[in-house]
């Protein structure tokens, strides 16, 4: 008899040839070069992103150093003089005030028309209606810039009227007459510009609501606003937010529409329908062909600050997606 030693035992199966090829490794020359564009994509982003960041440090710390006022609470813009006076509370203030408004007209309707779209108007209806839409976000910002100068500022004084007589008690809207150049003007101006933005994102969306819950709502009595309350907007409310934040980045950064509309001036209002203020964009725009070195660098100071602020906007927003996980497409 053999012992059990002496059996000798099976040899393994000889590795499949293909065994590297499904391990995930770039074994072939296509592969490679794409593995090696996707990352030199990724790395050359971030090298761009610092290098911008690292532009506007250098240049803005020349300015600041040199700035005989407070820079962010300074209510002046005198970077050329012998003595440089110059700070940005009243571009910030404006920046903030024009996009909040913008946001506060935009979004609601933005939302609305995509329900619209997606849930209510007939198919011959909604198509030809979503390309019109589209077609919005391509017209150039000069364009409404001109369109406001000449057709949105002669015909807001009624609104404003309207609103000196049943909310000029509140300050926020008390209005002295002349030209609708306002800070308010800017935000309805720009809540029409990104209204394409956050309606197309929104439509999207919207139609990637599971068709099953829909049905089972339905099946269960529900109305269409039942439907739309307890299965689309739960699921769609991260993308919303996405496309809000997309809209309030244009906002901030919008420059030749505000330039167009806006009368400046370096001087808070506690009304939001008196003339002047100024948005970080529109005083780079206005003051950068005139301005020297050392103003260059007080402008670029200032752009650092939108910068800032974006990023602030953007991470915030992706911190607020982050924890409704649950309501997004992937999630469901």
């Amino acid at each position: 008899m053999n012992s059990p030693s002496s059996i000798s035992e099976t040899p393994p199966p000889p590795a499949s040839p293909a065994g590297a090829a499904i391990s995930g490794k770039a074994v072939r020359p296509g592969d490679r070069i794409f593995l090696g564009f996707s990352r030199g994509s990724g790395i050359a982003l971030l090298v761009i992103m610092a290098a911008i960041a690292a532009f506007l440090t250098y240049r803005s710390v020349l300015a600041i150093t040199g700035d005989k006022a407070d820079f962010f609470t300074t209510f002046d813009w005198n970077a050329t003089g012998t003595e440089p006076k110059f700070g940005i509370a009243v571009l910030a203030f404006g920046t903030v005030v024009s996009s909040v408004v913008a946001m506060v007209i935009a979004v609601p309707v933005a939302v609305g028309i995509a329900l619209f779209i997606s849930h209510y108007a007939p198919r011959k209806l909604a198509s030809p209606l979503g390309y019109v839409i589209d077609l919005l976000a391509a017209v150039p910002s000069i364009v409404y810039g001109l369109w406001g100068a000449l057709f949105l500022v002669p015909h807001l004084s009624g609104l404003y009227g309207w609103l000196d007589d049943y909310l000029g008690w509140t300050g926020i809207f008390s209005y002295g007459g002349g030209a609708a150049r306002s800070l308010f003007t800017v935000g309805i101006l720009l809540a029409i510009m990104i209204l394409p933005i956050v309606t197309s994102v929104s439509r999207e969306v919207f139609l990637q609501a599971p068709k099953m819950h829909e049905e089972a709502a339905l099946a269960l009595g529900a109305t269409r606003w039942e439907v739309i309350r307890m299965s689309v907007l739960p699921f769609g409310r991260s993308g919303v937010i996405s496309a809000s934040m997309l809209g309030l980045g244009r906002a901030l950064g919008e420059t030749m529409a505000v330039a167009t509309v806006l009368s400046p001036s370096f001087l808070i209002s506690k009304s939001l329908l008196d003339p002047g203020g100024g948005t970080f964009a529109q005083n780079i725009a206005s003051k950068f062909s005139e301005a020297d070195q050392f103003g260059q660098d007080a402008l670029i100071a200032s752009g650092l600050v939108l910068f800032v602020i974006t990023l602030l906007v953007n991470g915030g927003a992706r911190l607020i997606i982050a924890r409704r996980k649950e309501y997004s497409g992937a999630a469901a």
